[in-house]
């Protein structure tokens, strides 16, 4: 796990390395500046030379100032590694979830892979500054002060060597008892985004129902869980410090009795009891440091494991090795497709469905909520694999085409049409990052969206909203129609894509895919029989199996499910 996570170190390793080396620096001068106090003390001030006092001042002076400069140093270095560290960490994850099947994205959920991105990589960046810097300095100090210490008195050493074991089991104790706790914290993290995700996309829903109170209300109930799983987590953390001191100002004391009964007596002068005090500080500081460098691995181990997760998570769906085929035309075969989205043949959403449509035939879908239309079209780009049986597009399984190849050649209106932050232009462009401004037109028109965006402003430079806020239903789905005209694919997907407009609008859209896309395979899902009944065939769906195929007219004769939908649909019509 941890040689995944900190290969992403990337480019930043030579910040990564010459913060320890600064860190030595430092730690070397404030090794050495109690050594020259003691020195100052004992030859200077109790023998009276003034000069060699202010010799060994202004040494002391020009140590500190080496110190702060390696100091400042490391300290710069370390937060530029870290920040480029996070940096390389979120864009490897960020690339990971982009080459995501929808399994794997269900399987994380969006609210969790948005935590990931976020607070856990935050508290990863956090915890690599904190180790590039106290993992080196805290040792490095504790080695040099324990020397000088020892060097100075052996047996006063004793003193703050039986502390250490103490530190050591408090320090297992709490990392022991603290981990799963915060992994308990960061899932509850991933609830609470998630309510706040959805609440702010249904933000227009909330409101048109008056439930702000009782979203509220769950809200805080989210946010609650979480602050009590952080004060499960951190209560245990903050008993550290508390322990720390204790054991540090014990042992000062100690040092402090046992230290001047021995200057006192003569054994030990009153420069090396002082320098001895300071070391015994750095001694413990060091321990200290230690102990919330492992308090600080304990929290962000958490956060490692999740985002090791994200790195390390096989996507469903990949690309054949050297698959240089092209799609040839827009034909499409089901052969015995089953479906299921638990990958459990006792739980299909599809099952056995077999079909042949020709390339340039305009096929409806139909049926009603739950049969699994959406499931099925879903097959042919691969957003999903079938579990048993095959699809074919252009003669060849799905699955033999390279992703790019493939997708390329389908162009898809979902169900839920999603804009993007930027222009209508730049929206358009996704359809085409290359097509000219009459090839942006002319897909608008076909799609009617042309003369709406006309009546805007800013016309084309319109600036769309996050998820096209700013835009109606029915203006959404046109942009979406023409995004996906401008692909030239060999096979378009309409999934219920004009169930926000108008009939005389949809019937507009309809004439002009007739006209302008006779070569393009398309698939119209639709609940209103008047948007499938002009196409070539009408597949009925009910249950996740094809229950009927044939043209409107000849469905009205023998299918009662058809029959059934057209009769209610024409006595509204009628009323």
């Amino acid at each position: 796990m941890y040689k995944t996570i900190f290969s992403h170190v990337g480019s930043y390793k030579k910040q990564a390395i010459l913060s320890p080396v600064s860190i030595i620096g430092e730690v070397a001068m404030e090794v050495l500046i109690p050594t020259v106090m003691a020195m100052i003390i004992d030859e200077g001030i109790k023998k009276g030379r003034i000069g060699y006092i202010a010799g060994m001042g202004a040494l002391l002076v020009g140590m500190a100032l080496v110190s702060l400069c390696f100091g400042a140093l490391a300290g710069r270095l370390s937060a530029v590694a870290a920040m480029g560290f996070a940096k390389n960490l979120r864009s490897a994850m960020f690339h990971k979830v982009q080459a995501f099947s929808f399994s794997n994205v269900d399987k994380f959920s969006t609210a969790s892979l948005t935590t990931r991105l976020t607070t856990d990589v935050t508290n990863i960046q956090n915890a690599f500054m904190m180790f590039i810097r106290t993992a080196f300095r805290a040792p490095i100090m504790l080695i040099f002060a324990l020397i000088m210490a020892i060097r100075m008195n052996s047996r006063l050493s004793v003193v703050f060597l039986c502390a250490v074991p103490v530190l050591a089991a408090v320090i297992a104790t709490i990392m022991t008892r603290a981990h799963p706790r915060f992994q308990k914290m960061l899932t509850h993290y991933d609830s609470m985004n998630a309510r706040v995700q959805e609440n702010l996309i249904g933000i227009r829903t909330v409101k048109a129902f008056v439930r702000e109170d009782y979203e509220k209300q769950r809200f805080t109930e989210n946010t609650d869980k979480v602050r009590k799983a952080q004060v499960s987590a951190e209560k245990l953390v903050i008993l550290t410090m508390p322990i720390m001191q204790f054991i540090m100002y014990t042992s000062i004391v100690s040092i402090l009795w046992f230290g001047g009964n021995m200057a006192s007596n003569g054994e030990m002068d009153t420069g090396e009891l002082q320098s001895f005090i300071t070391y015994v500080g750095q001694i413990l500081m060091s321990l200290m440091m230690l102990s919330f460098l492992f308090m600080m691995f304990v929290v962000s181990r958490a956060s490692m494991q999740r985002i090791y997760e994200v790195l390390t998570e096989e996507p469903d769906i990949v690309s054949p090795e050297n698959a240089g085929i092209q799609v040839a035309d827009g034909s499409v075969s089901f052969r015995n497709a089953s479906f299921s989205y638990f990958n459990d043949m006792n739980n299909l959403a599809l099952e056995n469905v077999s079909i042949d449509i020709r390339s340039g035939e305009t096929i409806g879908v139909i049926g009603g909520t739950g049969s699994s239309k959406t499931s099925l079209v879903q097959l042919i780009p691969r957003l999903y694999d079938t579990t048993a049986g095959e699809v074919l597009v252009g003669g060849r399984n799905v699955r033999e085409y390279d992703l790019t190849v493939l997708r390329d050649s389908v162009a898809m209106v979902l169900q839920k049409n999603v804009l993007f932050s930027g222009t209508i232009r730049d929206n358009l462009k996704w359809g085409n990052a290359q097509a000219t401004d009459e090839e942006i037109i002319d897909a608008c028109k076909s799609a009617c969206a042309h003369d709406f965006i006309e009546s805007f402003p800013d016309g084309y430079d319109t600036y769309l909203g996050q998820g096209g806020v700013n835009v109606s239903g029915g203006q959404k789905q046109r942009l979406c129609i023409a995004r996906a005209l401008l692909k030239k694919p060999k096979i378009i997907i309409l999934d219920d894509s004009t169930s926000a407009v108008d009939t005389a609008t949809d019937s507009s859209i309809r004439k002009a895919f007739r006209e302008k896309l006779s070569e393009t395979t398309t698939f119209i899902i639709a609940q209103r029989i008047s948007s499938v009944q002009d196409a070539d065939r009408i597949i009925v769906m009910d249950a996740g199996r094809i229950t009927d195929v044939g043209t409107h007219g000849e469905l009205l004769e023998r299918s009662e499910i058809y029959r059934e939908v057209y009769e209610s649909q024409q006595k509204g019509a009628d009323e």
